[in-house]
């Protein structure tokens, strides 16, 4: 179900993002705009540019040229030497959710969460703890506060990497295949967990191979392929009378049952 809103502003324009691995292109010139509030998802195969694309925004991976601009600061034109503050700046305004949990194995699930808050960002140990608290409550995790990693399920791992996402209190929460790594049966509580933050207005990009998630909760869908972006629309468009051949072939392949 979209909930678009055209009056809503800008948070983040990128412009002409390229990045190659060695002799491939993996990124070709992407444009692409994020609202506040706003639910982007991208779709395509494997090896298309999706995770590069979040990589970039959160400052994992240093594109070669391209300019990426959030609302307020800082601007960074990678065609430049990007000053540290700048880049840590624009780290500051994401939070990444990986596909694999990488929760901290020695640590609890409360400590996991207020790691980033006090250490990163010099939040007073009480108060992340307060925040940490009721952000395990909303997603159902109140009792394994005091458990680590490996006493927990891959869905209740995810969820732990969700609320230490939401900790840091980011302008825009990045999702990479965040239920491709869980078993059938536990990916519905990673989805409903999503569901809730779009409903609540957190702007969020997502790349998912979940199309029925993705129609539901998607502004705006990309398809990309081979590094570019080759269509976009709304989801009830894009899903149902796409333009483009090659996302025709590839949601075929996805929608279709197996013969």
């Amino acid at each position: 179900m979209s909930h678009a809103d055209d009056t809503r502003s800008p948070l983040l324009e990128v412009r002409g993002l390229q990045k190659s691995f060695g002799d491939t292109r993996v990124l070709d010139g992407v444009d692409l705009e994020v609202r506040r509030g706003e639910v982007l998802v991208l779709i395509g195969p494997s090896g298309s540019g999706k995770t590069t694309v979040l990589r970039c925004l959160n400052g994992l991976e240093t594109p070669e040229a391209g300019r990426v601009e959030f609302d307020g600061g800082p601007t960074i034109d990678f065609a430049r030497a990007v000053p540290k503050a700048d880049r840590a700046a624009m780290r500051d305004r994401s939070a990444m959710v990986f596909q694999h949990h990488n929760l901290f194995p020695h640590l609890t699930v409360l400590q996991n969460v207020i790691e980033g808050p006090v250490h990163a960002h010099g939040v007073p140990k009480a108060e992340a703890v307060a925040r940490a608290e009721a952000l395990l409550a909303r997603v159902g995790l109140t009792e394994k506060r005091d458990a680590y990693p490996s006493e927990l399920s891959g869905g209740q791992q995810q969820r732990v990497g969700i609320v230490r996402a939401l900790a840091l209190q980011p302008d825009l929460l990045l999702f990479d295949e965040p239920t491709s790594a869980l078993d059938p049966e536990l990916v519905g509580e990673v989805l409903k967990v999503l569901r809730g933050l779009a409903d609540e207005g957190w702007t969020m990009v997502i790349v998912t191979h979940e199309l029925g998630f993705a129609r539901e909760v998607a502004d705006e869908v990309l398809f990309f392929d081979e590094g570019v972006i080759v269509e976009r629309g709304a989801p009830a468009t894009l899903f149902t009378a796409p333009q483009k051949e090659r996302t025709r072939r590839f949601l075929d392949r996805l929608l279709r049952p197996l013969d």
